[in-house]
């Protein structure tokens, strides 16, 4: 295992529940990429026989390039163990994901896991969620401008994602709108309103899903120590 690998206190505590036989659920990001890498060292050095289901193409080609087995979602009807990274986390552990274009399949596997754990360094604990980034709506092209009106008659004002200079698509090929929450937006109420609206394929908010938190503060070293938060509730 490279020094650094060993060196990543955080990535060793996403990959230490992993046990043989599991389905574990790979997340999308950097910190997830960071666990991807840790549990092929960990498969390589201890010979352990677990599969995996990814959130996004590119955690599925990080995992198979370190010698993890991939399967596909559509055909894993339970998932082990998922650890995953975050955008923002609030005090309850409701959380801001999708800052990937991922959140729809994050959302799913983190419905079909036992147990959930999300990556984060410490600037991503905010107080409210909306603070740091706007939350990530994956929306279907064809109803993309009725959403986006209706959304911003509700105070909600989204705009399409680009990147590179063109209109982004997920790996499930919709666009996205990032919608700007304000702290006056109630969580719960934005949760249901976007669940209910058509056209809608997924958002960005993840109210329940987390069961523990790992924090590493900002800039910090590999090695350096990682803060648990658990969920009470």
């Amino acid at each position: 295992m490279a020094e650094t690998q060993r060196d990543d206190e955080m990535a060793r505590l996403a990959v230490a529940p992993v046990r043989d036989g599991m389905i574990v659920g790979l997340g999308t990001g950097r910190a997830a990429s960071r666990g991807i890498v840790a549990l092929g060292a960990r498969v390589r050095d201890e010979g352990m026989k677990i599969h995996t289901v990814a959130t996004s193409a590119a955690s599925a080609d990080l995992a198979r390039s370190v010698g993890l087995t991939v399967l596909e979602m559509e055909r894993t009807p339970r998932v082990d163990y998922l650890f995953d990274g975050a955008d923002e986390v609030a005090p309850d552990l409701s959380m801001i994901k999708g800052r990937g274009g991922a959140m729809t399949r994050e959302k799913i596997v983190a419905h079909a896991a036992g147990l959930r754990v999300y990556l984060v360094q410490r600037d991503k604990l905010v107080d409210h969620l909306g603070l740091r980034c706007p939350l990530p709506v994956e929306v279907m092209a064809y109803g993309l401008t009725w959403v986006r009106e209706h959304l911003a008659g509700q105070g909600l004002r989204g705009e399409v994602r680009h990147a590179d200079g063109r209109v982004y698509h997920t790996d499930n090929g919709n666009l996205v709108l990032d919608v700007q929450l304000r702290h006056e937006h109630d969580g719960a109420a934005v949760d249901r309103l976007l669940n209910d609206l058509p056209g809608v394929v997924g958002h960005g908010l993840f109210l329940h899903e987390a069961d523990e938190v790992l924090v590493e503060e900002a800039g910090a070293s590999p090695g350096a120590g990682v803060e648990r938060l658990k969920r009470t509730t």
